[in-house]
């Protein structure tokens, strides 16, 4: 293994206790989900791009923790980064204290270390340590306590910034300050990058070449002589070719990803950015087999970027580490992730709604988590960046939309502003969910004259959009009795489809057990391997394409859809070796498995495109 390479549990013996995180959850759900976990050694990432919301967090939680509290007007100069900036400062704060009352706590049952070390997987060596201390005696188990103590490490306090949301920071329409460097995205990174914390900033939604230019502009994301990083970046990817593209851009500027954090495309909680047909079995294929490839090329542009800019180099290739989140549900899932896909660590969403313990929602969303069957999950056009979303049926936020729409007042106000992106109507970005944009596209439609089927389809399409800005964060809100905005009260949920199979409010150390494979909280008996779920998934999502463009007659849709076919089939042929050649491993499916692969490549076969676009 060359230098720098990550294989395994190098991520949990290195820095981290634990071989899974908890990704970032809409804007509100893990705002302060560190607050809640990080002392006991787990990490998990904060969406930041909402500074009214970390502004409302910060009052509560000064309050809360009896820390100094002074308000940060929303008109202040760059008064975005300056509250993300407190917020995430007050987070580091309280996780430290948190983590030092842990530390000094007794090993006795129900105690807060004690709690640290029960968590912690049992094949991990400060386990094992752990258990044999129990059976020790006198000054051996003192010594050896005081030991385990000074071992333990709090969880990464990571951060989340969408690329996409990258507009000019305003109120009422007025920008706050003029310049790329206070837009959305930008002021979220500058925030992040002049906090006190030392973790990872997690890209998302793809590439924005001015942002990831301006990382440039901070200190703490360059090397020392080490290969140390105070601050890390961290791609959220699908697919083994953006991966490269990105890495290579910003290693050209002198920045290093540090770690290459795949998604399934569909199968994930909120946003979905599906790939053409790309499944997460063969994507981790190419990434194991292109590692070492990825990491020199990498480098090599790294050392010529920082030589350019004065900087130190490195004398060893940072390392790179693989992560990968989106359905996982089950141990064996866990397990073999670890194993033989050799990822570093696997991210748990969508479950841990489900865990108050970890993060912040609502009575109402969680009723609606437990309540929920599986055909209640779908894939849904509310957001208004045009991103199919992953959601819930009955959520309060689509039922405060429906409302609207039934009392002829479509639309919601808006208010944070931050998915404003359309001109259709407007010189100034307006959003697609906003009373504004939904009352002039109806008028439009009724001054066309459709018939009445075509009508109620493309109004069916404009009321679909949902205010998501502040949707997001209302859970967290009325959680900590915040006050929400007028008007403004639903909250929007942003579950994966394999929450279905988790139907029961759970502690977090029940979850942490389940994960580790000590106990199985999964309530269906229903539940398909995570690879067939995503199967599953891009097949329907295959066919709602293909009725989408059957009365079209366009070249570049032909050629996607055929596209997005063969790539699906090659996935299949995968599973098909992976699971004949792998049987042990996947006993917990065996019976099954390939009968229901085989029943999908039948249904995939199946699909046929309109006469105008017939497979050649």
């Amino acid at each position: 293994m060359k230098a720098g390479s990550s294989t395994g549990n190098n991520m949990i013996t290195q820095n981290r206790p634990h071989s899974f995180h908890i990704p970032v959850m809409g804007t509100g759900y893990t705002v302060d989900t560190p607050i809640k976990v990080a002392h006991y050694g787990i990490s998990s990432v904060i969406s930041i791009i909402d500074h009214r919301l970390t502004e409302q967090m910060r009052e509560h939680y000064s309050k809360e923790f009896s820390l100094p509290y002074t308000v940060i007007p929303e008109d202040e100069f760059d008064a975005r980064a300056k509250r993300i900036t407190a917020y995430l400062d007050l987070v580091q704060d309280i996780v430290d204290l948190k983590f030092e009352a842990l530390k000094n706590s007794p090993f006795e049952e129900g105690s807060e270390i004690t709690k640290y070390f029960e968590m912690l997987s049992d094949t991990t060596l400060l386990k094992q340590d752990y258990l044999s201390m129990l059976e020790m005696d006198g000054d051996k188990k003192a010594e050896m306590q005081n030991d385990l103590r000074e071992r333990i490490v709090p969880g990464s306090i990571d951060v989340n910034i969408m690329t996409k949301i990258d507009g000019p920071n305003s109120i009422n329409n007025e920008e706050l300050e003029t310049g790329f460097e206070f837009n959305d995205a930008h002021a979220a990174l500058r925030g992040f990058a002049n906090s006190k914390l030392s973790s990872s900033v997690v890209f998302s939604a793809g590439m924005n070449p001015r942002l990831y230019s301006y990382i440039a502009e901070f200190d703490d994301f360059y090397p020392d002589a080490e290969g140390n990083f105070k601050k890390k970046v961290i791609l959220k990817v699908s697919d083994y070719r953006s991966s490269l593209i990105q890495g290579k851009f910003l290693a050209k500027k002198g920045i290093w990803v540090s770690e290459f954090r795949i998604e399934s495309g569909l199968n994930c909680g909120g946003h979905a950015f599906a790939t053409d047909g790309y499944l997460m079995g063969p994507i981790l294929k190419e990434f194991n087999s292109n590692r070492d490839t990825l990491s020199e090329s990498m480098f090599e542009l790294l050392a010529d970027g920082l030589e350019s800019a004065g900087r130190t180099i490195p004398e060893n290739v940072p390392p790179i580490y693989l992560t990968v989140q989106g359905g996982v549900g089950t141990n064996n899932e866990h397990s073999y992730l670890l194993n033989y896909e050799h990822v570093d660590s696997v991210g748990w969403g969508s479950p841990f709604l489900l865990v108050p313990e970890a993060v912040t929602i609502d009575d109402h969303s969680l009723n609606v988590l437990s309540n929920a069957q599986e055909d209640d999950y779908y894939l849904s056009h509310v957001s208004p960046l045009g991103v199919r979303f992953n959601t819930v049926k009955d959520n309060s936020g689509e039922v405060e939309k429906m409302a609207r729409v039934e009392a002829g007042k479509p639309g919601a106000p808006c208010v944070k502003k931050h998915l404003r992106f359309n001109t259709e109507f407007t010189e100034e970005p307006i959003c697609t969910a906003s009373i504004k944009y939904q009352k002039k596209k109806i008028d439009e439609l009724i001054s066309m004259n459709l018939p009445e089927i075509e009508f109620k389809a493309a109004f069916d399409k404009v009321i679909s959009k949902m205010c998501l800005c502040v949707g997001l964060g209302n859970g967290a809100l009325l959680q900590k009795g915040q006050d929400l905005l007028k008007g403004t009260q639903g909250v929007a949920i942003c579950p994966g489809p394999n929450t279905a199979y988790f139907s029961k409010v759970t502690t977090l150390k029940e979850m942490v057990d389940h994960i580790y494979g000590r106990i199985n909280m999964i309530t269906s008996k229903k539940r398909p391997h995570m690879f067939l779920k995503e199967l599953n998934l891009y097949v329907d999502y295959l066919k709602e394409k293909v009725d989408e463009y059957q009365n079209e007659s366009n070249k570049k849709q032909e050629i996607y859809i055929k596209k997005f076919k063969k790539n699906l089939m090659d996935g299949i042929a995968y599973y098909e070796d992976l699971f004949e050649t792998m049987k042990s491993h996947f006993d917990e499916f065996s019976e099954n498995l390939l009968d229901e692969l085989e029943a999908l490549k039948k249904e995939l076969a199946s699909v046929e495109l309109t006469p105008a676009f017939a497979m050649n």
